[in-house]
């Protein structure tokens, strides 16, 4: 497995672990100004990404065995396999959505920290499958995705993802847990993307000939996690015109970094 790989795989996982690492050095929870900020922000980052690191390089291999006309087939397809996979997970594995105060219908035994943390876990799993599709494909030369391109797209996920570090350790501090406890909690939450790409990677003689499908599978279900988990929360309450604002900086940014790294 080359350098590029390894550091394509940690980069996304270094973006979690410093948001995580916020808990060290503020106080209580974020500001809910700054939260739904910083939610906007990521849901920008992963719209972004999804179109341009995903559904538009899943469009464009298609057309060498579907045809121009037909090249959207494998996109849309994988698009909605992507979507009703996360349902299913989100109506199958009970969590606790981002930030909500309160987790409804689950057993007293399950406690609200790993509610929390495991809302976080799915919402990643689609990031890290993303990063495997991308680097496979890049590595294996099966599609036109530059390695600039595969490294914009995983420095996006770690700009998103360090957010999420801190909107996990911030609130599990905010509850009691130890400092430590809690940026271990937030470090972990992110660890199943680089476990996800690298088992992508290691299956890429499988991936290879249906890239245009897992690419537009890994749009899907970052899009899904967009509507369902992060929207609501950044529009909750006075002021949710920055979450707005701050969505369209991020997607300005991955659309920058897409644009001049691939």
């Amino acid at each position: 497995m080359s350098i590029e790989i390894i550091q394509g795989l940690l980069i996304p996982f270094i973006g979690t672990s410093l948001g995580a690492a916020c808990v060290f050095f503020m106080k209580n929870q974020l500001n809910p100004l700054v939260q739904r900020g910083l939610l906007g922000f990521a849901a920008g980052i992963m719209v972004a990404a999804s179109v341009w690191s995903l559904l538009i390089p899943a469009m464009e291999q298609s057309t060498v065995g579907w045809g121009e006309a037909l090249s959207f087939v494998p996109a849309v397809t994988g698009f909605w396999g992507g979507i009703m996979f996360l349902l299913l997970l989100d109506r199958f594995i009970p969590h606790q959505h981002m930030n909500s105060e309160e987790t409804e219908g689950l057993s007293c035994d399950i406690s609200h920290s790993a509610m929390l943390v495991l809302a976080v876990v799915l919402h990643n799993i689609p990031e890290g499958m993303a990063v495997g599709v991308v680097y496979a494909s890049w590595y294996n030369g099966a599609s036109d995705i530059t390695l600039g391109a595969a490294i914009a797209l995983a420095v996006g996920i770690a700009i998103q993802n360090f957010p999420e570090g801190a909107i996990i350790s911030m609130p599990l501090r905010a509850e009691g847990l130890s400092k430590i406890r809690a940026f271990t909690y937030g470090v972990l939450s992110g660890a199943v993307e680089p476990i996800g790409a690298l088992v992508t990677i290691l299956c890429a003689s499988v991936i290879i000939p249906i890239l245009p499908f897992l690419l537009s599978f890994a749009a899907g279900a970052m899009i899904y996690v967009v509507v369902e988990e992060i929207i609501p929360e950044m529009s909750e309450g006075e002021h949710s015109d920055i979450g707005t604002v701050m969505f369209a900086v991020g997607f300005s940014l991955m659309m920058i970094l897409d644009t001049t790294l691939g």
